[in-house]
């Protein structure tokens, strides 16, 4: 016991130093599960994230916009494959992580179980739920934990040209028809509050925030990434001529932020749950998606067999 109390004791003092903790460094295994859930539920979310958007591929209103969507659901696949790499240097099988999504055991974000009904929804999503994943993920480029860190870089980089996209896509509806500028209002109303839940529940109910911000997984609160996000976003609703869905939303003098209204909690939780608009639906395609790629996943594993063999033959005529 006073090894380990030991060993707790520097493995504090290295993150308090700011040093980033590698796959072969000692740690808690608390602080090994708490990455494997965050880096996992964040891989989940980048992977079942493509299907909102792909809906729209085929439907896209010009060549540009097409190509430009499909660039983006394969940035959101590559992310995943990013977090998946860095969640594996923690001891943990890729099948395993996979297993846990199909089974419904592991969580992703719950914004990605709404529908995307009109073309202004890959706008919102880009502006909005891209917007809100980059303020929560840029501290994560901070984050103690090396692998992760570094893997946050490039998504980050990404992230934030796919938000400026969405962004472009709202600004060009509000500037064309009446009925397009509606459509774009639609859209807002339907994702600005799916967005705020986005960062989690509130301080006070989440079980993870005070361990996470001791070990620098996370540098901020849930409530603080939402106030930011609230407070960059409002004006960027305001220059589009959009009205966020709020009636409680006013500018605080004294707190220098924006007051907003009480989020549904309960919508959130039932989303969580698996009772939101899409969740079924999200779930079947994704495992339709995974057994009709068996085919892909076997032929790159006779190949790399094939390589390793090879390579060893070669060695054995040296």
């Amino acid at each position: 016991m006073p090894n380990q109390i030991q060993a707790e004791a520097q493995f504090q003092a290295r993150i308090d130093r700011e040093e980033k903790m590698e796959p072969r460094d000692w740690m808690p295994e608390e602080y090994r599960q708490m990455l494997i859930r965050q880096i996992a539920q964040h891989a989940h979310s980048e992977i079942i994230g493509m299907l909102p958007e792909s809906n729209w591929i085929t439907r896209a209103p010009s060549l540009r916009r097409k190509v430009a969507l499909i660039a983006k659901v394969q940035d959101e696949a590559g992310h995943g494959l990013y977090l998946y790499s860095a969640a594996e240097t923690l001891g943990i099988e890729r099948d395993e992580l996979l297993e846990e999504l199909h089974s419904g055991k592991a969580k992703y974000s719950s914004i990605f179980n709404y529908p995307t009904l009109s073309w202004a929804d890959i706008g919102a999503i880009g502006w909005l739920v891209d917007g809100a994943a980059i303020m929560n993920q840029v501290p994560l480029c901070r984050c103690s934990y090396g692998p992760y860190a570094r893997a946050m870089v490039r998504i980050c980089k990404e992230e934030s040209f796919h938000q400026r996209q969405g962004y472009e896509i709202m600004l060009t509806l509000c500037q064309g028809t009446e009925a397009q500028k509606q459509m774009a209002q639609d859209a807002l109303n339907r994702w600005w509050w799916p967005s705020l839940m986005m960062f989690g529940p509130s301080d006070e109910d989440s079980v993870h925030t005070e361990k996470s911000m001791k070990w620098r997984i996370k540098r901020m609160t849930n409530d603080e990434l939402r106030q930011r996000f609230v407070d960059i976003t409002v004006p960027q609703a305001e220059f589009l001529g959009l009205t966020v869905p709020d009636p409680d939303l006013k500018w605080n003098d004294e707190r220098e932020h924006y007051d907003f209204g009480a989020i549904n909690w309960e919508e959130f939780r039932q989303v969580i749950q698996g009772n939101g608009p899409c969740n079924r639906q999200r779930m079947k395609a994704r495992l339709k998606a995974h057994e009709e790629g068996a085919w892909v996943r076997e032929a790159a594993l006779a190949y790399s067999e094939k390589r390793r063999k090879r390579k060893e033959e070669l060695v054995g005529s040296l």
